[in-house]
């Protein structure tokens, strides 16, 4: 059997220091934070595993262009229209100017490309990058992880040794749905904001369970539809609802976009929110105040999340400490008209 390939993390590990460390002393990129005596631990701990740098780290360690990548697992047309996302990207927008790097925006869809992040990185230039709604099903992260490049999730990817900076959606979810239980709702349907690939999906969709076991409440797959971002989906999706026998009263909609088609769907079969269906969307983009009815949703710190995903990445490139590589910001529970509470 053929030895395993040693990497970047095995080396680090051994020698007691980050990947970046390593990396920073393997590709020759001097810097004086590095003591000759930790600079020496990595390059024995090297030679005894017999590692040597992959080619693109080695470019990417080497050539610095001062440009973050932006890669996102949505089409163009869908990033233009998504609100939440605009927010994101003007705090990373903000961070990268003020210290000094270019943002290099990249709609992806190809998953599971082989080398596909690596060529991203040596074709474009790219010092680091952030990734957007990461995917179960994407095979490159962990291999990058390995390999020390500077990435930062906006999300998560469960087992993955990569920094990181999200909320809980697992327990915003659970909160949003339980609001609706308090509302006396015992059939609650739900949309997802995306297929369940994607690990924010998967989070929030375990979130709507868990609140209706709390309840004492059956999960029946009949009344969840599953979204791909837009209002488009969330319009069929909820056709498809409002068709069933027996409709549910309330739906948790996981999205505010997806949310959007869901509420124009109740509008066009003549159906009133929150009397006839009750309706909880997550994000609190913008426009979500001044819907008719105004729309109950889960806020989400959208501007923070890319001040703290471009604030943690570029502080890796340049070898600064990170104090977490990974951090969960808060959520709130924003009542308004849509889900028919007393409080709003």
């Amino acid at each position: 059997m053929a030895r395993k390939r040693a990497t970047s993390h095995d080396v680090a590990k051994l020698a007691g220091v980050s990947r970046t460390t390593v990396s920073f002393v393997l590709n020759s990129v001097h810097t004086e934070q590095i003591p000759e005596e930790t600079r020496q631990r990595v390059l024995d701990a090297a030679k005894h595993l017999g590692y040597r740098p992959h080619a693109a780290a080695r470019s990417l360690a080497t050539s610095q262009t001062c440009t973050i990548g932006l890669v996102l697992y949505q089409s163009a047309d869908r990033i233009v229209g998504d609100a939440f996302l605009a927010t994101v990207v003007r705090g990373l927008a903000e961070v990268a100017q003020q210290r000094g790097f270019r943002l290099l925006l990249h709609p992806f869809e190809e998953i599971g490309k082989s080398e596909a992040y690596i060529s991203l990185v040596l074709e474009n230039r790219i010092d680091g990058l952030i990734v957007s709604g990461p995917r179960s099903d994407d095979g490159q992260l962990p291999k990058l992880g390995e390999e020390g490049f500077p990435v930062v999730l906006l999300g998560q990817l469960k087992d993955v040794d990569v920094s990181f900076v999200d909320v809980d959606n697992t327990a915003a979810a659970r909160c949003a749905v339980a609001h609706l239980i308090q509302l006396g709702h015992r059939r609650i349907g739900l949309i997802t904001n995306a297929p369940l690939e994607y690990t924010a999906s998967e989070d929030r969709w375990q979130g709507y369970r868990q609140a209706l076991s709390e309840a004492g409440l059956p999960y029946d797959e009949a009344i969840v539809q599953y979204g791909n971002f837009g209002e488009k989906s969330g319009y069929q999706a909820m056709k498809e609802l409002v068709a069933l026998p027996q409709p549910p009263t309330a739906t948790f909609v996981a999205s505010d976009e997806v949310a959007i088609g869901a509420l124009a769907a109740l509008h066009k079969h003549g159906l009133s929110v929150p009397e006839e269906m009750a309706i909880v969307g997550f994000d609190d983009i913008p426009v979500a105040r001044y819907l008719v009815p105004s729309l109950t949703t889960m806020h989400l710190p959208a501007y923070e999340l890319g001040l703290r995903a471009a604030d943690m990445l570029v502080k890796t490139i340049q070898g600064e400490e990170i104090a977490k590589r990974g951090v969960l910001l808060d959520t709130e529970l924003i009542i308004r008209e849509s889900c028919g509470s007393k409080a709003c």
